[in-house]
């Protein structure tokens, strides 16, 4: 299978390359920075340099052409004012799903946030209740399009513990924290599992092994 994934020099994304590059998978993770690329070559996957916050879809679709699966594992990181909070958490995440409906890549998962789905409460961060706004618009906008076989994965808290393999997967969790190792699992299950198509999912550490709890997931 060969996977294109958008924010390829994420935590997250380096994570899931080493995964799926283990697994003998085809990766290429987009880069907006040239010296990135020697780590994800370390992890197995080819560097794509495209900025996706100034590339047109035509841009981002030459590099989509002939891949089985996109992830969508941007975002505009720690440190970032509210604008790029739009033009990448928002605006690339259209972007990056109007090129692969333009391809043909019909598998379109998104790594995206808990608490997406509403308001944020008063006296949340403004640049956060940003990051938040932004990441709901573009689930959204994924959800309404008929031409992806979509999923949306929701993490509670991020944490850089080693990855246990148990999770609680589902609708709804409930608040919690998980590590980026778990997350990157538990993206590669999702991957394999047709049944999660059209399924907004909550994720959070649990007691139960990434690929059953997936599994039970898309057959609830």
């Amino acid at each position: 299978m060969r996977i294109v994934i958008a924010g390829g020099h994420g935590q997250i994304a380096l994570r899931l390359e080493r995964l799926l590059a283990k697994r003998g998978d085809e990766v290429a993770g987009i880069i907006r920075r040239p010296e990135q690329a020697g780590d994800l070559l370390a992890a197995g996957a080819e560097p794509v340099v495209c900025d996706l916050e100034s590339a047109s879809v035509e841009d981002v679709a030459r590099h989509m052409e002939g891949a089985d699966a996109a992830v969508f594992a941007a975002g505009a990181g720690p440190g970032s004012g509210t604008a790029r909070k739009e033009t990448v958490d928002r605006g690339a995440a259209v972007l990056f799903a109007d090129a692969a409906e333009a391809t043909g890549v019909r598998r379109f998962l998104v790594v995206s946030s808990m608490g997406a789905d509403r308001e944020p409460p008063e006296g949340t961060d403004p640049v956060f209740a940003t990051y938040l706004r932004a990441k709901g618009a573009a689930d959204a906008d994924v959800r309404a399009r008929a031409g992806l076989d979509w999923t949306i994965l929701r993490p509670g808290r991020l944490t850089n513990d080693p990855g246990t393999g148990l999770i609680t997967l589902a609708d709804a969790t409930g608040p919690g924290e998980v590590s980026r190792d778990d997350v990157a699992a538990t993206l590669v299950a999702l991957l394999d599992e047709p049944g999660t198509v059209g399924r907004t999912l909550e994720l959070i550490s649990g007691d139960v092994p990434v690929e059953d709890a997936v599994r039970a997931v898309a057959n609830h």
